[in-house]
C-alpha cells in the first residue's frame, strides 16, 4: 500500500502503475481498499482495474488444472464484488472471464478429442473395399464380406461368371466360418491369422500379438509419467496464453466501446432536433459529436443537482475544472469539442425538465448498470426524465457498453441505490434545522425498462426486451451467482 503524502489522492492510474511492480496479493487488497473509499468509481474505471487485475491473477498463479484456475478467479472475484457490491461491472468482467475460460478449454478438449480421433485412424490398418464389396487389408489377404453369403472367393468366381449371389445359379451355399469377437490384423506369408479361444489360451504366441513396446493397431499406446507431465506443462502454456489473450481483449473493448457506440449516432440523430441529456457523460459526448459531423442540432443539459452539478456547469460555461474519472468528462474534452462542431448548449436546472420536454425530440441517458430486466441504474434525476419522456410522447434512448449489462435481477431496486453527502444538500453549519431534518442523498436512480425505448450499445441498437439474449451470450449460467455459494449449482 502506498504511503500517504500530501495532496496524494490513490485514482486509477496509480493503481495501473503499482499493479507492474507490487506483489499480487497485495495488488488485490489495494483495490480492494480503493473501491471501499470510493478512490476508483464509476463504471469504466471499475472495469478497467478489475480487468487488469485479473490479468495479472492469471499470468502469475501456477496451475495444472482448469478448474484451480476457476476456483481462483472466483475466489478474487468475490472479494472485489463483497467490497463494492453496487459497482455492478466487477462482477461484470469476472463473469466475463470465467466464461471465456470455459470457451478456451472446452475448445482445447474438443482439439485434443479431434487429435486423437485421427491418429487412431492413421494408426489402424487401411482396408481396401475390392470390387466385388469385399475389404482388403494392406497386407493384400482378402476378409470376408458381410454382404454375402459365401466367402469372398467365391462371390469373386460369381461375379466373374455372371451370375448373382442372390439369383438361385450360385452352386456354394455354405455358410462361411464363424469368426472371433477380435480379428487380428497381423499377417503371416500374405494370410491373415485369426485369433481364436485355443490361440488366446495357447503358451506359444500367435503371430498376431501385439510385440510389446509398440503401438496397438487400434492406435492405444502406452504413455509414460514424464510424457504425460510435458504434455500437461505444453497444454497449459498455450491454455494460459489464449486466457491472456481473450482478457487483453475485454481491455481493448473497454477502450474502444465509445467509439463504436458513436458509430450508430447519425443514424438516430437528424438535422434541427433538440436533443435532453443528463449530466456529464464520455460515452454521450462521443455520440454527440459523431452525429455533430453531418448534423446541426441543439442539445439541452439537465444539471443533475447536487451530486453533478459543478461538472455539468463547467462543462458549459467553458471554465476550466479539474479533470474527472470515468464516465465523467473534463472540460476541456466536453465543452469545446462541442462548440467547435457547431452544436448550441443550453444548461437548465432539473426543475424545468418538465416544461421544457414538450419541445424536445429526443432523450439520450447515460448508464451506470443495466439490470437483466431492462432497467437501468443512471445518475440522479435520469428517472423524472425518463417519465416526463412518456407523458409527452418522447422516445428515451440510453447508451451503454455491453459490459454494463449485467445477468442480476434483484428483488429489492432500493438495494441498488447507493447515498451521498448530504451535505451536498445542506450544510451541516446549519444546525438548527439538521437536527430537525433527515437528508437523504441518491447518488442514482433506477429507471424501469418501460420508461426506455431502445438500448444502443457497442453491439447496435436493441429493445429492452431484447437485452436478455445479450445477456446470455455473454455470460455462462453457472458463473452467474459466483460471488453467492450458497446459490450455485
Amino acid at each position: 500500500m502506498p504511503s500517504l503524502q500530501p495532496g496524494y489522492a490513490p485514482n486509477l492510474g496509480v493503481f495501473l502503475k503499482s499493479l507492474k511492480t507490487a506483489p499480487l496479493e497485495s495488488s488485490i487488497e489495494n483495490l480492494i481498499s480503493l473501491l471501499k473509499r470510493r478512490q476508483i468509481r464509476n463504471s469504466r474505471p471499475c472495469a478497467i482495474a478489475t480487468a487488469h487485475l485479473l490479468l495479472r491473477v492469471v499470468a502469475k498463479f501456477r496451475w495444472t488444472d482448469i478448474g484451480n484456475l476457476l476456483e481462483r478467479i472466483q475466489e478474487v472475484g468475490q472479494r472485489l464484488v463483497e467490497a463494492q457490491p453496487r459497482e455492478m461491472v466487477v462482477g461484470n468482467i469476472v463473469r466475463r472471464v470465467l466464461g471465456m475460460i470455459r470457451d478456451e478449454a472446452k475448445e482445447d478438449r474438443t482439439e485434443d478429442a479431434s487429435d486423437s480421433t485421427s491418429t487412431s485412424q492413421l494408426d489402424s490398418p487401411r482396408r481396401e473395399r475390392g470390387g466385388s464389396g469385399s475389404f482388403q487389408t494392406e497386407g493384400g489377404a482378402t476378409s470376408f464380406s458381410p454382404l454375402r453369403f459365401v466367402s469372398t472367393d467365391a462371390s469373386t468366381q460369381n461375379e466373374a461368371s455372371g451370375d448373382d449371389v442372390f439369383g438361385g445359379r450360385s452352386q456354394s451355399t455354405s455358410r462361411p466360418p464363424l469368426l472371433t469377437s477380435h480379428t487380428s490384423y497381423a499377417v503371416l506369408n500374405g494370410v491373415p491369422v485369426q485369433q481364436s479361444m485355443f490361440n488366446l489360451l495357447s503358451a506359444t504366441p500367435t503371430p498376431s500379438s501385439t510385440p510389446p513396446h509398440t503401438s496397438s493397431p487400434h492406435g492405444k499406446s502406452t504413455i509414460s509419467a514424464s510424457s504425460l507431465a510435458q504434455r500437461i506443462v505444453i497444454t497449459t502454456r498455450d491454455l494460459k496464453s489464449e486466457v491472456i489473450s481473450g482478457i487483453e481483449e475485454i481491455i481493448d473493448e473497454l477502450d474502444q466501446v465509445d467509439d463504436q457506440i458513436a458509430a450508430y449516432a447519425q443514424e438516430h440523430i437528424h438535422s434541427n432536433e433538440v436533443i435532453l441529456t443528463h449530466s456529464s457523460s464520455l460515452s454521450v459526448q462521443k455520440f454527440l459529436l459523431k452525429a455533430a459531423e453531418k448534423r446541426r442540432f441543439t442539445v439541452i443539459v439537465a444539471e443533475s443537482y447536487p451530486n453533478d452539478h459543478e461538472a455539468t456547469h463547467a462543462a458549459v460555461t467553458g471554465k476550466v475544472g479539474p479533470d474527472v474519472e470515468g464516465d465523467e468528462m473534463s472540460t476541456e474534452t466536453f465543452l469545446k469539442p462541442l462548440s467547435a462542431a457547431g452544436i448550441t448548449v443550453i444548461l437548465m436546472t432539473d426543475a424545468t425538465i418538465f416544461a421544457i420536454m414538450s419541445r424536445v425530440n429526443k432523450v439520450i441517458l447515460a448508464t451506470h448498470a443495466v439490470i437483466a430486466n431492462g432497467g437501468l441504474i443512471a445518475a440522479a434525476g435520469a428517472r423524472i426524465i425518463a417519465k416526463a419522456a412518456k407523458v409527452h410522447r418522447t422516445p428515451v434512448i440510453v447508451v451503454s457498453g455491453v459490459y454494463k449489462l449485467s445477468p442480476e435481477y434483484p428483488f429489492e431496486f432500493e438495494s441498488l441505490i447507493e447515498y451521498g453527502d448530504p451535505g451536498n444538500i445542506i450544510g451541516y453549519g446549519e444546525g438548527a434545522l439538521v437536527d430537525h431534518l433527515e437528508v437523504d442523498n441518491p447518488v442514482y436512480d433506477y429507471v424501469p425498462p418501460d420508461l426506455v425505448d431502445l438500448y444502443i450499445t457497442n453491439l447496435g441498437a436493441h429493445a429492452p426486451s431484447y437485452l436478455y439474449r445479450i445477456v446470455a451470450d455473454h455470460y455462462k449460467p453457472e458463473d452467474i451467482n459466483f460471488h453467492k455459494p450458497e446459490l450455485q449449482f
